[in-house]
């Protein structure tokens, strides 16, 4: 029989509203100054649920001194790393499974499913982001232990029997195997914790005897049993936010406090603005309002004799326009206050906006701090990787012959077809690499396809080259790149899942680049070497600079229209209740989980309630900036000089609520152009500029100096005809008056 899952015990302190990142984490410290002060800094152990901000925190607490004014050396975790080592510690021959391992096991589960595959997963799976949609499906039901048996009572739908079916056999089958998958961590221990197996519990409990429990509002149901668990003989206390949930509130409505049982002692601290609770800082941001009217719905408190709380707003005609006006201003602070790269953070709404963003700033000639794993199939690295293992598989089944054909023939010989796997991967290796032939593969060759992989990296320089061409971020990814194939050829060597060979070796390096995603992996956003941090903006709800920049405010974004996947049509997910997220939500959990609506302003539950959690999402990456708030949206529309602002509703309310200004940053600030593609941007889109300009004063009534505009284009024409200019350039600039005039339409 399973044992009862313990309660917490212990107290619980939530803010009554997210407060400006310095002065959450002063709070945080001071309760952990006085846990440290009763029982020890190394007997004291700091959870926090989300690996993001991790090492901010602990540096905060490492500068709370000891009586003797020695630095502190916490014990910091997040709760999912906690867990795998306490998993380890029951038993360390587990291996986790990596992320390239889980789509191919899972993919061969599902190829040998005895069960008929719904029709409508057979249509859908022709899309891009099938793979993906299914496995972060099957990593929440994993993550939430969910199984089949569990949900047949509620009838599921035919789509979600299937996959939890699916997800049910592929766990057997990691079980049979000796693995576990991160999503499993947290499950499996608490189970483990829970019936103390091999006396774990005490074994773990002998070193803590205290536990502070850090951003509780996104504890979930197995994350409050494994805490409980893991404190039966310890002190526990839980500092929490309020209005500040997002993960959370994903897969449960309502508030933490109503979540937590009769064992915790819940109490609720006001701002020092309310009275109870002292700003533990002296300077407030000019926008903590707007941070308070997103969280909470709030409005200012009236104050006849104080300047409105304020933040900066960002217009451009198109998303890539917005960026560089972001550039432009970014240089602008650096300019007026003497601001570093790394004092700025740029937020996009998903991760997968992270890698154009990036690039775009650095062409503008801001340099930026964010490392990761890009999408492999991004990386050229990767590829030329996938095309000698691509012509190993040739070799083997063909010999050198067609090899040898494929260079002496290339795309344009007639009995080679262009889109044929071995043309392509010889017209690639043949760009990338000077002296390429079929000796040079044959060379490369062996029994182990990883060392094969090795001498090929050091045979033609893979590193080198990658080093020399490559700015040093996009170096340092090339090289995680690189140790991710590497990696997967080890693997392939050691598992039964695919054969140890090229064709083994081809078939997994292709499911891998097919179904990953950018950045899945771990996101370095504050490497030494400095620079603007691009990222999520659920990234920054632990961070804290002295301007952020939110990106993308506009409707199809926050709140959008997709909530929760993109696998199933809305309607669909609506009728789910198997589903591993909040799908039918009443207007009572709504009003229970969100402060900002009330009753009579729900329409569609579903819809409202993850809009809320958008809004949240906004208002945790505004109170990261310190000093200089900025949202930035475009325009939507297409072609022509006739667009429209689809501003999202949230920056709507902010412009509309008094006590609140959103001071327009001017486009054409007096910051000094930087970078090469920035400059070029800039002079490509001033005819179309001084058009509008002028469209615009006619439009109102107004009169044109076109004079100045007259001016402006001498100088452009004089530049074209007598400067050393490119003639690509030069054209481009011409066909730019050309759009201006409305003898050429785009959709941009």
């Amino acid at each position: 029989m399973a044992p009862t899952p313990a309660s917490l015990q212990g107290t619980c302190k939530l803010r009554a509203e997210p407060a400006p990142s310095d002065e959450l984490f002063d709070w945080i410290a001071g309760e952990y100054a006085a846990l440290a002060a009763e029982y020890g800094p190394r007997n004291v152990l700091v959870l926090k649920r989300h690996p993001a901000g991790l090492e901010r925190l602990t540096d905060a607490l490492a500068a709370v001194g000891a009586t003797d004014g020695t630095p502190q050396s916490p014990r910091v975790e997040s709760l999912p790393e906690h867990a795998s080592k306490v998993l380890e510690a029951l038993d360390p021959t587990l291996d986790r499974l990596e992320y390239e391992e889980r789509i191919e096991l899972i993919s061969l589960v599902i190829d040998g499913a005895s069960r008929e595959v719904p029709s409508y997963l057979e249509r859908a799976a022709d899309h891009e982001s099938f793979a993906r949609d299914v496995g972060q499906l099957l990593l929440e039901a994993t993550r939430q232990r969910l199984r089949l048996a569990d949900v047949e009572r509620e009838d599921p739908h035919d789509c979600l029997a299937f996959l939890y079916a699916m997800n049910d056999r592929f766990h057997a089958e990691l079980e049979d195997r000796g693995y576990v998958e991160r999503a499993d961590v947290i499950p499996r221990t608490v189970d483990a914790l829970e019936a103390n197996t091999d006396d774990l519990r005490t074994r773990i409990g002998k070193s803590i005897d205290a536990v502070l429990a850090v951003e509780f509002e996104e504890y979930r149901r197995l994350d409050r049993r494994y805490l409980a668990a893991l404190t039966a003989d310890a002190d526990l206390v839980c500092l929490g936010e309020r209005h500040a949930s997002v993960e959370r509130t994903r897969v449960e409505s309502g508030s933490i406090e109503d979540r937590v049982g009769d064992g915790l002692e819940i109490e609720v601290l006001e701002s020092g603005e309310n009275g109870s609770e002292p700003d533990l800082r002296t300077g407030t941001p000019p926008h903590r309002s707007v941070t308070r009217l997103l969280a909470t719905g709030e409005t200012p408190r009236s104050n006849d004799d104080a300047e409105p709380d304020s933040a900066r707003r960002i217009r451009t005609r198109t998303a890539r326009e917005q960026v560089r006006s972001v550039a432009t201003e970014i240089q602008a602070l650096r300019d007026r206050n003497g601001w570093s790269y790394d004092a700025v953070a740029v937020a996009v709404p998903r991760i997968e906006r992270v890698p154009e963003t990036r690039t775009q700033l650095r062409e503008a000639g801001i340099p930026t701090a964010t490392i990761g794993t890009p999408s492999l199939a991004e990386d050229p690295a990767v590829n030329e990787l996938y095309a000698f293992v691509t012509l190993q598989c040739a070799r083997e089944r063909d010999g050198d012959d067609r090899i040898g054909a494929a260079l002496a023939g290339g795309r344009g010989s007639p009995d080679r077809d262009a889109d044929d796997p071995e043309t392509v991967a010889v017209e690639r290796l043949r760009a990338r690499v000077d002296d390429f032939s079929p000796d040079l593969l044959a060379d490369c060759a062996g029994a182990s396809v990883s060392r094969s992989l090795e001498r090929w990296i050091r045979r033609t320089d893979l590193k080198g080259r990658i080093a020399r061409e490559e700015d040093w971020i996009d170096a340092r990814e090339g090289y995680a790149g690189v140790r991710r194939v590497l990696e997967i050829a080890r693997f392939v060597e050691e598992t039964d899942l695919v054969g140890p060979d090229w064709q083994g070796l081809r078939r997994m390096l292709r499911r891998t680049i097919q179904y990953d995603a950018p950045y899945v992996h771990a996101v370095e956003t504050q490497p030494p070497t400095g620079g603007v941090t691009v990222c999520a903006v659920d990234d920054l709800k632990y961070d804290s600079r002295e301007a952020v920049f939110l990106l993308d405010l506009i409707d199809d974004t926050y709140p959008g229209e997709q909530f929760l996947t993109q696998l199933f049509p809305t309607a669909w997910l609506r009728e789910m209740d198997s589903y591993p997220a909040v799908t039918d939500p009443s207007v009572e959990d709504v009003t229970a989980t969100f402060a900002t609506v009330d009753a009579d302003g729900v329409g569609d539950p579903f819809e409202t309630y993850h809009a809320q959690r958008s809004r949240r999402r906004l208002a945790l990456g505004a109170r990261a900036a310190r000093s200089r708030l900025y949202c930035c949206s475009y325009e939507r529309g297409a072609g022509g000089l006739r667009r429209t602002y689809d501003e999202s509703r949230y920056l709507q309310e902010l412009e509309a609520t008094p006590g609140l200004e959103l001071r327009t940053v001017d486009a054409d600030t007096d910051a000094a152009i930087h970078g090469e593609s920035n400059a070029l941007e800039t002079l490509l889109a001033q005819p179309r500029g001084e058009l509008e300009r002028i469209l615009r004063e006619a439009s109102t009534g107004g009169e044109a100096d076109l004079g100045a505009t007259e001016e402006l284009f001498e100088e452009i024409a004089v530049v074209l005809a007598e400067g050393d200019v490119d003639d690509e350039l030069a054209e481009a600039v011409r066909s730019q008056f050309e759009f201006a005039a409305g003898e050429v339409i785009r959709d941009d």
